[in-house]
């Protein structure tokens, strides 16, 4: 996932690089608004401060906005109703007042990420079919052959993250941001327990592949 990072604060864009980057996220900084629409093009979200030197960043929303639907989450030091709802107005998809949690800002990332993707995508590309298995992305349900499986709300959506991202690899700490909405220190030995059950539960170990040190992936023919 490509971030475009809109903040002209040094020290706050330097601490926030390698942290996005840790989970998996690559980014380009701009410090100022003017050019931002010239450089959506392979964007997936753009993180946007409202308080930049040449332009308000409520404008830059606007403008944004009015070329493109690439989601926007608003990181701002200024967290008064009133500015949250101006920035949610301008075309924000979310906002988050400064000083935030980076693993709730990640969990947001992904989050605005998929809900974009769910938008965007048509009624085909809600149904993932690997064999006989069956995800149906729209309706939550998922058949193999043609028996129903029963999975619950977290085991589902667990599944539906790995289908949805067409057998690229999940990593664990965007699986349990994006799941759960935050981290633990079970977090892992949660998410493995859960992995464990879809393979019990669906019948087809292999469908759901272990990548070692890194995460998850869905076992789609051709996979590398």
């Amino acid at each position: 996932m490509h971030i475009l990072l809109v903040e002209d604060d040094d020290r706050i864009a330097a601490a926030l690089r390698p942290a996005l980057h840790r989970h998996g996220m690559t980014t380009t900084r701009l410090s100022r608004g003017r050019g931002v629409v010239d450089e959506l093009s392979g964007v997936d979200v753009v993180l946007l401060d409202l308080g930049l030197p040449d332009v308000d960043g409520v404008d830059v929303c606007r403008a944004i906005r009015a070329v493109s639907e690439v989601p926007v989450i608003v990181v701002s030091a200024r967290g008064e109703v009133d500015d949250r709802i101006l920035g949610l107005h301008s075309g924000a998809d979310d906002y988050l007042v400064k000083p935030y949690d980076i693993g709730e800002l990640v969990a947001r990332v992904h989050a605005v990420y998929r809900r974009r993707r769910v938008e965007a995508a048509s009624t085909a590309d809600d149904v993932v079919q690997v064999d006989d298995v069956r995800v149906d992305l729209a309706r939550h349900t998922v058949s193999v052959g043609d028996r129903p499986v029963p999975l619950t709300r977290k085991e589902f959506q667990v599944l539906a993250l790995l289908a949805s991202s067409g057998g690229a690899v999940c990593t664990r700490s965007r699986i349990v941001a994006e799941v759960w909405g935050r981290t633990w220190a079970g977090a892992n030995r949660t998410l493995d327990v859960h992995v464990a059950t879809l393979r019990t539960k669906l019948g087809r170990p292999e469908l759901v592949q272990t990548v070692r040190g890194v995460g998850y992936r869905l076992g789609l023919p051709g996979a590398e």
